[in-house]
């Protein structure tokens, strides 16, 4: 609401408070005058001294300094907080703004400023920062302020104005940081596509000096990122990238931008190819595709991240996570155990294990900085404990794998008591385990099924169908339209056989969720490798994969019913896209197959020997061995 105006103020002769202050000045005087001194950056003189004379071993006390407040001054800032304490901010704001006038100080326009936003009084706010910038036309702040207050007004024009003054008050040395930050100086307001329009415009010189055309061009794309046209950042990006391929800036907007801009991928790996790439840019570049699920190149770029800088912590976490992500458990294991003696020589303390977690505050560290940093290692750490135990367990050492998550801090999360139960259940302790999942939290409903949903889970890797089975089904009489239920029920059907029901299920999903594509794709890949309905399963199939482009699952299902088609050239196509994706064990399965087929029986040879050691107890795997009767 707008400010009321208020009475003119009318001042003592004398810098006495009048006694209508008196009163309320008593109970917190030193916070009051603290805060008020600390608004202009001026120093009060010693208000008086001692009148014994000091030890003679006593050093002399400093010269007073002299304040440049004076005595109205110092009055008028007491009024102002002390009107604004008791609920009176438009008298606060006049009387601070006739102080900031007088004494031309930035922090007291500022702190008028902020009286204004505080009682939501934008029209005086920008009223303040007008008389600021006329007052101290030379202040960046001034500008800087007055650019973000306009722009959330959606005064556009006079925006532009004040951030060309903000550009051109910076100092030639900072202006690439300061054009580089003005997308989150002036982007997230209710005008996006206006506001990334207006600094498009107020760039357009500084995208033609040497000096700043980095930074003006990677400041528009992010700009017009922000405001969610992401085809003209693009733009903005490739001129960037075309410009300098080593400018770190511009390929992490085109790694944002690879998520639905499939031609910013070229400019990523253009800065990739460039002299000094950087480590950062890889490393998001990394991520990318392990979202895009492209995970054999992730791994791949991982690798030689980890070989250009082998003193990264994170490099090694994040290959690490990709390697456990491929089935590659040992590799995994050498890389986490790699990042766990970078983050203890960089930092001894780290609460790794429920000891250290006691010892290990932040009390010693005063730095809000060093403190989330420490945070963020103890996290890490404990990411690299939980999938060392998972490793361990895969390469079937489970005391191993008991020993990492007992150095868990919190043994009773659902990560860690899931774990335990995973061990339990490998080693045919199915009881142990099933009650250890008892623990898990059941008070919602959200609870419940999530428990089902996980001990359904650890039942299926252990081979304990029926029993899995019979759980789903159970649950889903108490949540019928719950299609995650429905559709881990359908695949333990079909593991037992019952293709009917597997069928009824799935398509109930379809109805409840057509957007399911993992139901679609289910169904389809279930009718190809029964060699059923192949025209049916390719059109299922498809759909999936309109739905999830890229998905490797999802193509090696349609490279296989291509396969049952008789199409063994496009079925080789599109197996190899999956398993470059992703080498997945049964992908790996599919695609020797069909080269075996085609006559590669060396090449087919190879990709089997591949997936025997990533999981030489897959079933898909074993029974086309069997069938073919090859031994890689």
């Amino acid at each position: 609401m707008p400010l009321l105006p208020a009475p003119p103020l009318v001042l003592p002769p004398t810098p006495a408070p009048a006694s209508r202050a008196g009163h309320r000045l008593r109970a917190s005087a030193a916070a009051l005058l603290l805060g008020t001194l600390g608004l202009t950056g001026l120093s009060l003189p010693a208000l008086a001294q001692d009148a014994a004379a000091p030890a003679a071993a006593a050093p002399a006390a400093p010269a007073p300094v002299r304040s440049a407040m004076d005595g109205v001054l110092f009055y008028q800032l007491l009024v102002s907080e002390l009107e604004l304490r008791d609920g009176n901010a438009p008298l606060a704001y006049q009387v601070m703004m006739e102080a900031a006038r007088r004494s031309r100080d930035e922090a007291l326009f500022r702190r008028a400023v902020d009286i204004a936003l505080g009682a939501r009084a934008g029209e005086q706010a920008a009223a303040a920062l007008k008389q600021w910038r006329q007052t101290l036309p030379q202040s960046r702040q001034a500008a800087e302020i007055e650019t973000q207050m306009l722009v959330a007004l959606g005064r556009q024009t006079e925006a532009r104005r004040a951030l060309e003054a903000f550009i051109e008050l910076t100092p030639e040395p900072a202006r690439p940081a300061a054009i580089s930050s003005l997308p989150r100086l002036v982007l997230g307001g209710e005008q996006p596509q206006a506001t990334a329009r207006m600094l498009e415009e107020t760039l357009a010189p500084w995208r033609q000096r040497a000096a700043t055309a980095a930074s003006a061009l990677n400041a528009t794309a992010a700009g017009w990122l922000t405001a969610g046209d992401r085809s003209r950042s693009l733009e903005f990006v490739t001129k960037a990238v075309q410009r300098d391929p080593a400018d770190p800036g511009a390929a992490l907007l085109a790694v944002e931008l690879m998520k639905d801009q499939p031609q910013a991928e070229a400019l990523v790996r253009a800065h990739l190819a460039s002299a000094a790439p950087a480590a950062g840019v890889r490393a998001a570049y990394v991520r990318r595709l392990s979202t895009d699920q492209r995970y054999g190149e992730a791994l791949s770029e991982s690798r030689r991240l980890t070989r250009e800088t082998p003193d990264d912590a994170g490099a090694w976490l994040l290959q690490g996570a990709l390697e456990l992500e491929s089935g590659e458990p040992r590799a995994a294991r050498d890389a986490l155990l790699r990042h766990l003696q970078l983050t203890e020589a960089a930092a001894p303390g780290n609460a790794a294990s429920q000891a250290d977690a006691a010892e290990d505050s932040d009390e010693d560290l005063p730095d809000p900085i060093a403190q989330a940093a420490r945070r963020n290692r103890v996290q890490e750490r404990a990411q690299a404990h939980l999938m060392l135990a998972q490793a361990s367990e895969q390469l079937r050492d489970y005391a191993g794998a008991q020993a990492w998550l007992e150095r868990l801090a919190d043994q009773d999360s659902v990560t860690v008591l899931t774990r335990r139960a995973s061990l339990l259940m490998r080693q045919g302790r199915i009881a142990e385990a099933r009650a250890l999942l008892q623990r898990l939290p059941q008070g919602s409903a959200e609870e419940q099924r999530t428990r089902v949903l996980t001990e359904a889970q650890l039942l299926r890797d252990a081979r304990q169908w029926p029993a899995a089975h019979q759980l789903l089904a159970e649950a889903s009489q108490r949540f019928p339209e719950d299609t995650e239920l429905l559709y881990e029920q359908a695949m333990l059907a079909e593991k037992l056989g019952r293709h009917e029901e597997m069928e009824q299920l799935l398509r109930r999903v379809m109805v409840l969720k057509p957007d399911q594509q993992h139901a679609f794709n289910a169904l389809g890949y279930s009718l190809a490798e029964r060699n059923l309905r192949l025209a049916e399963a390719r059109e299922l199939i498809g759909r999936a994969l309109e739905m999830a482009p890229g998905d490797p699952y999802i193509t090696d299902s349609l490279g296989w019913v291509e396969f049952r088609l008789g199409r063994r050239e496009e079925a080789e196509r599109l197996l190899r896209e999956a398993y470059q994706r992703r080498p997945d064990t049964e992908i790996g399965a599919h695609l020797g197959e069909v080269l075996w087929a085609l006559g590669h029986q060396e090449e087919a040879r190879r990709i089997w020997r591949e997936s025997l050691a990533r999981d030489a107890d897959n079933e898909v795997l074993q029974e086309t061995l069997r069938r073919l009767k090859v031994r890689p």
